[in-house]
C-alpha cells in the first residue's frame, strides 16, 4: 500500500495540535512526577518537544515519502539514524546551557560532557517517539485508503447498476414498439390501449426504479400493466394466470429484476409459439422472502430446448448480474427448470 505523505496535510490542523498538547502534558506530568519537580520536566519538555515534532515531521514528510516507497531502506535508516544523533547533541547542548549542567537527571551517574550512554539512551528515547507517531500516521493512512477503496467499490458497483437498469427500458421499449408497429401496419384497433399501457409503463421505468429499492407492491402492478398489455395483444389465445399470497406490504425489491423474467417468458413462450398458450406467475411470501415463479411452454418454432437458459440476450444475463451486485449470495436463489416442455424460472429473493 503506498500512502502518500500529502495525506497528512488532510488531517486538520487542530487534530495535530490536540495530538501534541495532549502528549506534551501527559509527558510534562509524568517527569515531574518522577522527578518531584514539575517546572524542571515542563523546561525540558519545552525544549524537548521541538526535536520530537521536527525528527517526527521529517520522517513522515521527507524520509518515508522519498525513501522507503522508493524502496531505499539502507539510506533511509542511515537518514533516521544521523538525524537522531544531531538532534541528540543538539538537546545535550541547549539542555546544557539553558537549563542545567546535570543533562541527564534519571541516568545512572551525573554527566556533563556528552557520552556514548547518554547518547544511545536518547537515541532510543527520540526513535521511540518517532515510531509512535508514524504508526499512527501510517495507521490513519490505511484506514483512509480503505474508505478510498470500499467507497471506490461502492461507486462502481452503483455506476454498473445504473447502466444495467439503463439497458432494461431501451430493451423492453424495442420489444413493445416492434409489436405496436405490427399492429398498426394491421390498423388494429389494439393500439391505443397498448399505447395507453405502455406509457403507464414508461412513467414508471422512467421515474420510480432510479433508486436502489422498490416496492413490492409497485413492483407487481408494473407486471400487471405489462401483462393487460400482453392480453390486449394476444387475446383468446394467452391466458395468464397470476396468484398472489402472504402479505407484500412493506416488501422491497430491486427494481424491473421480475419483470425480465415476465418478458422473457412471453418472448418465448408466447410469440414463439403458434395456438393456446399459458402463462403461470405465482407470487408467494413466506417470512422475509418472496418465492416467485413463472412458466411458459417452450418455443415451437426453435429446436434448441435450452434456448432461454443459453441465449436470451440482454434480459436473462442482465438480471442475473444485478442479482449478484444487489444482493449477499444469501440472499437469493435462482433456478431455471425444463419439464414436459415448460420451462419453470423459480427465484426466491429477500424483500426486506
Amino acid at each position: 500500500m503506498n500512502f502518500n505523505s500529502s495525506k497528512l496535510y488532510r488531517i486538520p490542523l487542530h487534530y495535530h495540535i490536540l495530538f501534541w498538547l495532549t502528549y506534551f502534558l501527559f509527558n510534562t506530568f509524568r517527569w515531574g512526577s518522577y522527578f518531584n519537580d514539575y517546572l524542571y520536566s515542563l523546561k525540558t519538555n519545552l525544549l524537548g518537544f521541538p526535536i520530537h515534532m521536527t525528527l517526527c515531521y521529517l520522517n513522515i514528510l521527507i524520509f518515508m515519502p522519498y525513501l522507503v516507497y522508493r524502496k531505499k531502506y539502507l539510506l533511509y535508516v542511515l537518514a533516521v539514524l544521523s538525524s537522531i544523533f544531531l538532534m541528540v547533541i543538539l538537546k545535550f547542548n541547549l539542555t546544557y546551557l539553558l537549563i542545567t549542567h546535570n543533562v541527564w537527571p534519571e541516568g545512572p551517574e551525573i554527566i556533563n560532557k556528552l557520552t556514548l550512554n547518554y547518547t544511545i539512551d536518547m537515541m532510543m528515547g527520540e526513535l521511540y517517539v518517532i515510531t509512535f507517531v508514524t504508526a499512527i500516521k501510517i495507521t490513519l493512512d490505511f484506514l483512509k485508503e480503505q474508505k478510498r477503496v470500499t467507497d471506490l467499490e461502492k461507486s462502481q458497483l452503483e455506476t454498473e447498476l445504473l447502466f444495467l437498469k439503463s439497458q432494461i427500458s431501451p430493451h423492453f421499449f424495442f420489444n413493445t414498439l416492434n409489436n405496436i408497429y405490427s399492429l398498426s401496419v394491421e390498423k388494429s384497433n389494439k393500439t391505443p390501449k397498448i399505447v395507453l399501457k405502455l406509457s403507464e409503463l414508461m412513467r414508471y421505468m422512467l421515474y420510480d426504479t432510479k433508486s436502489k429499492r422498490q416496492t413490492l407492491e409497485n413492483e407487481i402492478l408494473c407486471i400487471q400493466n405489462y401483462l393487460d398489455l400482453e392480453r390486449i395483444r394476444n387475446d383468446d389465445r394467452l391466458e395468464v394466470n397470476m396468484s398472489i399470497s402472504g402479505d407484500i406490504h412493506d416488501k422491497e425489491i430491486s427494481p424491473i429484476i421480475l419483470l425480465t423474467f415476465i418478458e422473457n417468458a412471453f418472448k418465448h413462450g408466447v410469440n414463439k409459439n403458434t395456438g393456446k398458450v399459458i402463462i403461470n406467475v405465482n407470487f408467494k411470501i413466506k417470512g422475509d422472502y418472496l418465492h416467485f415463479t413463472i412458466s411458459n411452454p417452450m418455443a415451437e418454432i426453435t429446436h434448441h430446448k435450452d434456448n432461454f437458459n443459453k441465449s436470451s440476450g440482454i434480459g436473462i444475463e442482465n438480471v442475473k448480474k444485478r442479482l449478484e451486485l444487489g444482493y449477499n449470495k444469501n440472499d437469493y436463489k435462482l433456478s431455471f427448470k425444463n419439464k414436459n416442455n415448460i420451462f419453470v424460472v423459480k427465484l426466491v429473493i429477500k424483500v426486506t
